[in-house]
């Protein structure tokens, strides 16, 4: 059961402490109120305003042009202890990633070096212990904290939201702001609810959750939201399946998703890297235990979501929200109106599904767990659960892809990576991989791919290429038998 309610269009942001037309009454804020307010510079009338950025995130692919931008006006990098560098979407994953063959990838990975060492930023290269995914390495260290504003330029930013921070990917001139002010110019979101209530069945995840919202309202459904997480099934879930519902926040076109934190958050922060030291930490946890909505606060749209009778969720077409549940059939064109039949017969065409089918069954070539989505220890553990004592088909080429080198060391430790690779999989360095077309690991064109990653847009693994997301559970299970498959039976 899901509902979905808008608020009427002529409700205005709360911008003051005071609720017009009752004088001394404080105004409830929800949690995207009270981050977004703490973070105004300065505000101008019909304007945007000026907004502090907390921690800025830098990868090689989309912070060169704006290191060339600052460094032509003479400009400074004005808080490099606010910026956190790594190398994730263009390398290769081989045993041997640091000989890097493709030549605009190595320029771009030299640049962010050169880059770094220059301004004296932090940076998370081959073989430090905290390399990796850049939306992976960030929680892992610690960095990524309650209350802060935290940007990208990766769309997938909203990552950072678990932990109850507001984050967001931003363009490459952007980026080049924040280098040189830690600032940017910002309008105001819209701000959502989505209440995921129930709980979890067996062989039903995270993923599954939000590829479920997804299909409901749409890849443009959050247009200009910010979407707090809210339910029961929200506070029974670990960091990592958090992160999970969060990273696709952008799937459904919000401007970031976030999660109010309470216990799970600080107990997954406490001890990190770069997280508060000890003798401060309670301090902080004072301070975050603010970051709440209010009971009273109000938000412009608000979605339900019952999640009880959710079974695990594969996507058949080519954007996020064409998803089913296993089980149900493809949808027909025969009823639908001209342009949207036209959309659905194109899409089936790409994809080589027929409308009125089950996805139970459909054959493929290859299977991926990895990336900012479902890359995490977590993840592997769940797909080396399914894997054990079992073998890969033999049509299918499975890549398992650790998110950081501490994922990677962990696998190892536990055990996990020997139990991938006597079932037949690839263990592989860490990495973006297959998640994009940007480095070696590429699905062949016509070729299938049922992947743990965010999108299934035509191409994205490589082109010509067709994408199934689903969880990990689902990619392993699937792996087995060579053709798309519930995971229930294998856990």
């Amino acid at each position: 059961m899901s509902q979905v309610k808008s608020k009427p269009k002529s409700k205005k942001h709360n911008t003051g402490e005071i609720a017009p037309g009752n004088a001394g009454e404080v105004k409830a804020k929800n949690i995207v109120d009270k981050i977004w307010e703490s973070h105004v510079v300065s505000q101008k009338e019909g304007h945007p305003c000026i907004f502090a950025v907390d921690l800025m995130l830098l990868h090689e692919v989309t912070s060169a042009q704006a290191f060339q931008t600052i460094e032509s006006r003479n400009l400074a990098v004005r808080n490099p202890e606010r910026l956190l560098a790594t190398i994730d979407h263009s390398i290769p994953t081989r045993q041997n990633r640091l000989e890097i063959y493709d030549e605009a990838a190595r320029a771009q990975v030299q640049m962010l070096r050169e880059n770094c060492k220059r301004h004296n930023i932090p940076f998370m290269d081959f073989d430090s212990g905290s390399q990796g995914i850049v939306h992976v390495i960030g929680p892992e260290l610690g960095a990524t904290q309650p209350g802060m504003t935290i940007v990208c330029g990766d769309s997938h930013t909203s990552t950072h939201g678990a932990f109850g921070a507001l984050a967001f990917g931003v363009g490459t001139s952007e980026v080049a702001h924040v280098m040189a002010t830690g600032c940017l110019l910002q309008e105001r979101p819209k701000s959502m609810k989505v209440e995921f209530r129930g709980k979890l069945q067996k062989g039903v995840y995270s993923k599954d959750a939000v590829l479920k919202l997804i299909s409901l309202i749409g890849v443009g459904g959050a247009n200009g939201h910010v979407i707090e997480y809210t339910g029961e099934a929200i506070s029974k879930m670990s960091m990592e399946e958090r992160m999970t519902i969060c990273n696709m926040s952008i799937e459904c076109g919000a401007r970031a998703g976030l999660i109010a934190p309470d216990e799970v958050t600080y107990e997954y922060l406490r001890g990190k890297k770069l997280s508060p030291p000890a003798e401060l930490f309670d301090e902080a946890v004072a301070f975050w235990n603010s970051l709440k909505s209010d009971p009273d606060s109000t938000f412009d749209k608000e979605v339900v979501i019952d999640l009880d009778e959710l079974d695990p969720m594969v996507t058949w077409g080519t954007n996020p929200s064409q998803g089913l549940e296993l089980g149900r059939l493809l949808p027909s064109p025969k009823k639908l109106p001209e342009l949207a039949r036209k959309d659905l017969e194109n899409t089936l065409e790409y994809t080589k599904l027929e409308a009125g089918k089950s996805l139970v069954g459909v054959p493929f070539q290859w299977a991926f767990v990895g990336s900012c989505t479902n890359g995490r220890i977590e993840d592997l553990r769940i797909a080396a659960s399914v894997l054990k004592g079992r073998k890969v088909a033999s049509s299918v080429t499975f890549y398992v892809v650790p998110g950081s080198e501490s994922v990677r060391e962990q696998a190892m430790k536990e055990g996990l990576d020997k139990i991938f690779e006597e079932a037949g999989a690839q263990f592989r360095m860490p990495g973006c991989s297959m998640c994009l077309s940007m480095n070696d690991d590429r699905v062949p064109p016509g070729e299938r791919c049922v992947s743990s990653s965010n999108r299934n847009f035509m191409g994205r693994q490589g082109p010509g290429s067709i994408t199934h997301l689903a969880s990990p559970a689902t990619v392993a299970a699937s792996a087995i038998e060579g053709c798309i498959t519930s995971p229930v039976k294998y856990l």
